[in-house]
């Protein structure tokens, strides 16, 4: 059985956290950990790579190794127990998830293995059906020129995290995040999970 934990902004919050250690039943200083860091800004030296490199030392994990599917060869991911998978450009990230296998790699780990996998932010949005709503709100991210925002399916949920940051989605005919959303879930027939940035949603499969 896999668990899958989506969050916003990682284990910003001692409930998230918690939630975290609530899927783990083996000696957590024998499981090892992969932070995929892809979409973030300067990549393991992002500086949110490196709160969760922390993140997981302070929880007891001592196998923990920053992996770029970019460049890193992604059957890494097989032999990990916990799959982390940091924010930063969801365009980015999904179009070097697809062309290096990670997805069909993180796919089938979710569907077999006793694994956990981490979304964060655009890592959350890529383990769900398509990054549509991405390209709706903020398409000048979109540096890769993808044109098939089909993502990897792990969850059928939709996520929008920061769901409380009017300040990062600004929007020139001053609609709010939530009208937008809803526009969102008309045209595409579909629901929205609202993720606010102390927010998480934990799912067994």
């Amino acid at each position: 059985m896999s668990s899958l934990l989506l969050t916003s902004c990682g284990f910003n919050t001692e409930d998230i956290k918690n939630q975290f250690l609530d899927f783990i039943d083996r000696d957590i200083s024998q499981l090892k950990v992969a932070i995929i860091t892809t979409g973030s800004p300067m990549k393991e030296n992002n500086r949110y790579a490196q709160r969760a490199m922390q993140d997981f030392k302070d929880m007891g994990f001592q196998h923990i190794t920053f992996v770029d599917i970019e460049l890193d060869d992604p059957q890494i991911l097989i032999q990990r127990d916990v799959i982390y998978i940091n924010g930063g450009n969801p365009f980015t990230l999904l179009y070097y998830a697809k062309k290096s296998g990670a997805d069909e790699i993180i796919k089938t780990l979710a569907s077999q293995k006793n694994v956990i996998i981490v979304g964060v932010s655009a890592g959350a949005l890529i383990l769900g059906p398509n990054i549509n709503i991405v390209d709706l709100f903020t398409p000048q991210m979109n540096t890769m020129e993808l044109t098939d925002f089909e993502a990897l399916g792990v969850t059928d949920k939709f996520i929008f995290p920061h769901y409380d940051r009017e300040d990062l989605f600004k929007d020139s005919t001053n609609k709010t995040i939530e009208e937008r959303i809803v526009e969102f879930e008309s045209i595409e027939n579909c629901k929205v999970t609202r993720l606010k940035d102390e927010d998480y949603i934990s799912i067994l499969s």
